[in-house]
């Protein structure tokens, strides 16, 4: 008897593709603030979190709270940013995004008025407003990908830092082993055409070829849920 698929033994949720989550700092947002108010925090650390790619701020608020925000290029400890309506466009500050001129870049873009950030998160990346209309305004995420956004959606000034992480290689299997392992990944990944037949369906023959089709239903058991999951359509576009 086989075992049980990667895709199924993610599924069923055992401790090996449970993330650490109690090494985490904290679930990183946007300050919150509200229409026609200002707020300022002091930086008071820069750390790193286990579960980004990139370090985090220690900011404290006037009330003497403390929040983990974005850390972005060009802010140290000793800073104070701003978020608010009305704020100078100075890198780690926060506003809505009908206050930022095209062109400016941007990180922890919100989706939808309120959600404190989701777009642009990652070390090194930024997104960018293209072009501006009356009820919407557009915007260039890092993947190239164009969205239109409400202009009551907020955003930090700048890019995030940690810049140039993936330029550095690992040279070592057991560097790539612990920065998988933190973030609930399984690795290495064996393919499934170098396994047996009763361990994966693309495995087994007499050399390393898928053997069937690859395009699946989307109500396909979960054993055989591999490859072009309910694919539009397959193939080189021509």
């Amino acid at each position: 008897m086989g075992k049980r698929i990667i895709a199924q033994n993610r599924g069923k949720g055992t401790p090996t593709y449970t993330a650490p989550s109690h090494k985490y700092k904290a679930d990183i947002k946007l300050l919150p603030f509200k229409e026609g108010e200002t707020i300022q925090a002091k930086v008071i650390d820069v750390q790193h979190d286990p579960v980004r790619n990139g370090p985090v701020a220690l900011v404290e608020l006037a009330d003497g709270k403390k929040e983990y925000v974005l850390a972005v290029e060009g802010i140290g400890i000793g800073d104070t940013i701003y978020a608010g309506d009305n704020v100078p466009l100075a890198p780690g500050n926060t506003t809505y995004l009908k206050n930022i001129p095209e062109g400016t870049p941007i990180c922890n873009v919100e989706n939808k008025p309120g959600d404190r950030g989701r777009f642009a998160r990652s070390s090194g990346t930024f997104a960018m407003i293209i072009a501006k209309e009356m009820d919407k305004i557009l915007v260039q995420l890092p993947s190239g990908k164009q969205k239109w956004l409400s202009p009551l959606c907020k955003a930090m000034i700048g890019v995030v830092a940690g810049g140039g992480r993936t330029d550095k290689p690992f040279m070592k299997a057991g560097k790539k082993y612990h920065k998988m392992k933190s973030k609930a990944a399984k690795w290495p990944r064996v393919r499934g055409v170098a396994m047996c037949a009763v361990y994966h369906p693309f495995g087994g023959g007499k050399h390393q070829h898928v053997g069937r089709p690859k395009t699946v239903s989307r109500n396909a058991p979960p054993g055989r849920k591999v490859g072009s999951i309910a694919a539009r359509r397959t193939g080189i576009r021509r």
